[in-house]
Order: C-alpha cells, then sequence, then structure tokens
C-alpha cells in the first residue's frame, strides 16, 4: 500500500549521481546533497522519480577499509509508497554487495525512528554524539542538525 493508500509497483534504476543530488536539494528534510558518490539508484512510480539512495565512501575514516560503504543520502518524496525507502536501501546493499563490499552503513538522527532500515535489514549498532567539525585551520559555519546525535545502522555479509 501506498501512503496514499493505493498498492503501487516501484520500480528500481540506476541514476546519475547529478540527478540523485539535484532531487536531494529539492527533497530532502534537512540535508544537503553530497559532495559525491560511488553509485545512485531511483525509486520510480509510475514514471516519476520518488525516491533516490546515494552510496559512497564512510564519511567517519576509521569506517574506510575498502569494503564498507556509506548510504550517505536517502531522499523520498512526500507521498512515496510505504516501503520505498527500504527498498532502495536494499538496493543498494545488492548493488554494494555485488562489487565485493560486505558492510553499508548510513546514519539516522536519533529522534528518527528507523524502521525502513530495521524492514531493510540493517540493526543499530551504535549512537554518535555530535562532533564540532570547525577549527582553526579549516573554519566551517555550523549547522542546527550537526548539534544532534545519530544511531549508525549497519547491515554486514553473513548477519
Amino acid at each position: 500500500m501506498g501512503s496514499t493508500g493505493k498498492l503501487m509497483a516501484v520500480e528500481i534504476r540506476p541514476c546519475t549521481l547529478r540527478y540523485a543530488a539535484d532531487f536531494v536539494r529539492r527533497h530532502h528534510r534537512h540535508s544537503a546533497p553530497p559532495h559525491g558518490g560511488r553509485f545512485a539508484i531511483a525509486a520510480i512510480e509510475a514514471g516519476q522519480v520518488v525516491g533516490v539512495i546515494v552510496v559512497g565512501r564512510p564519511v567517519a575514516r576509521a569506517l574506510d577499509d575498502g569494503t564498507t560503504a556509506e548510504a550517505t543520502r536517502v531522499c523520498t518524496v512526500p507521498g512515496a509508497p510505504m516501503g520505498t525507502c527500504s527498498k532502495l536501501m536494499r538496493s543498494g546493499w545488492r548493488a554494494w554487495s555485488a562489487m565485493g563490499g560486505n558492510r553499508l552503513v548510513t546514519y539516522t538522527l536519533t529522534r528518527e525512528s528507523g524502521a525502513s532500515l530495521r524492514g531493510a535489514g540493517f540493526r543499530a549498532v551504535a549512537t554518535v554524539d555530535p562532533r564540532k567539525w570547525s577549527c582553526p585551520s579549516r573554519p566551517r559555519i555550523a549547522r542546527a542538525i550537526e548539534a544532534e546525535s545519530k544511531t549508525r545502522w549497519e547491515l554486514v555479509n553473513g548477519r
């Protein structure tokens, strides 16, 4: 069932990183588009893109072991069919796994439920406290979202 009450089939198709970044810019609730990525996938309903996932290198350097990737953005339009986020996450995992990857991580704000991640088979593995990114040698303007704790989720081969 879609969030509009209709049963709809969502198709999964590859898309360019540029298209996914533009989609995120227009539709994401609180994050800007990522700065690049490895690949992107779109969810399509009735000929219209209703969601995207961007998968790239892990932002946390300690997780960047060559076989771990991060879903840096997942974004759907209001009214997208239920399960669209879960379907995008599973598709991102299948693509990464097919390339030889063995772990996919992503983050949610602790105030978000993570239902779509649980639905895709991910499990919560850590709470990450806010971090100050600005320093004298690399000043940055802090955004309010960066002051919130996050939950790290992962899906690993064999689990």
